[in-house]
C-alpha cells in the first residue's frame, strides 16, 4: 500500500471536559498527521485521550483550541449541516458496541446510512449486498443481529461503515468485544480492505495485537502523544 499525501491533520488541539466538580484536560496540545491510505492505531492506557482524539479529528466532537484539517479543509469553518453531510459521504465509523438496529436484517442495517443520504432504494440494496459480500456475509444478508455471532455482527458494522465508499474509516475499539480468533479475522479484513481500496483507517485500540497489524502506532498518555512509531518497530 502506497501512503499518499496528508489527509488528516490535527494542529495543537486542546479539549477539556468540565462538570460541576471535575475538570478533565483530555487533550493538551496534540498534533497529528495521517497520510492517505495509511492505517494508524492510537494506543494508550484508559484516560489517555485516545478516544477524545478520534472524536475530535473525525468531527464528532468540537475542539476548544487548535485546528483540524480533513483533506486540506478545516472543520472549524464548516457548518453543522455541512459537517454532517461530509461525514455521511466521506467517512465511515465502526464502534465497539456495534450499534446495529436489532429489528433490521444485516442488509437493512447496511442500507440504512445510504437511504438516509438520499440514495434510491434499489441502489442502496445493491450497494449493501456488495459490501456484505466484501466482508464475507452475503449469505447472511437476511439474518437479524440476534442470529449472528459477535464476529459476524462486527463484519456487518464494517460493511455499514464502508457503504458510502468513504475516504476515511474511524474505528473505536473495533475488536474490543471479540475473542482472539475473531479479532485476528477482523484485522485480516481491515488490512485487506486498506490494501485493496486505499482507504485511510484510524483505529483506537488497547490491544497490541491490533496495533501491530497497522502501519503506525501513536502512543498517548495524559492527553499527549508520547511517540509515533512504525508498528514493525513497536512490535520488536
Amino acid at each position: 500500500m502506497v501512503i499518499g499525501s496528508t489527509i488528516i491533520e490535527a494542529r495543537n488541539v486542546f479539549k477539556t471536559y468540565r462538570s460541576r466538580s471535575v475538570v478533565v484536560e483530555a487533550l493538551k496540545g496534540v498534533s497529528l498527521s495521517v497520510g492517505s491510505g495509511e492505517m494508524v492505531a492510537i494506543m494508550g492506557p484508559s484516560g489517555s485521550g485516545k478516544t477524545t482524539l478520534l472524536n475530535c479529528v473525525s468531527g464528532l466532537d468540537v475542539v476548544d483550541d487548535g485546528e483540524i484539517f480533513i483533506d486540506n479543509q478545516t472543520l472549524r469553518g464548516m457548518s453543522d449541516d455541512a459537517l454532517s453531510e461530509y461525514r455521511a459521504k466521506s467517512m465511515g465509523f465502526v464502534f465497539q458496541a456495534f450499534n446495529l438496529l436489532p429489528v433490521l436484517s444485516a442488509r437493512e442495517n447496511v442500507e440504512l446510512p445510504l437511504v438516509l443520504a438520499g440514495v434510491k432504494a434499489r441502489t442502496a440494496r445493491e450497494k449493501a449486498m456488495e459490501k456484505l459480500d466484501q466482508v464475507g456475509l452475503a449469505d447472511w444478508a437476511d439474518h437479524n443481529p440476534n442470529e449472528l455471532s459477535g464476529g459476524q455482527i462486527q463484519r456487518v458494522a464494517i460493511a455499514r461503515a464502508l457503504a458510502n465508499d468513504p475516504a476515511i474509516v474511524w474505528a473505536d475499539e473495533p475488536t474490543g468485544n471479540l475473542d482472539s480468533e475473531n479479532t485476528a479475522q477482523i484485522m485480516d479484513l481491515l488490512c485487506e480492505l486498506n490494501e485493496a481500496h486505499g482507504q485511510t483507517f484510524v483505529l483506537v485500540t488497547h490491544t497490541q495485537e491490533v496495533g501491530s497489524r497497522t502501519h503506525r502506532i501513536v502512543n498517548m498518555r495524559d492527553g499527549l502523544i508520547e511517540e509515533s512509531v512504525s508498528a514493525a518497530v513497536q512490535g520488536n
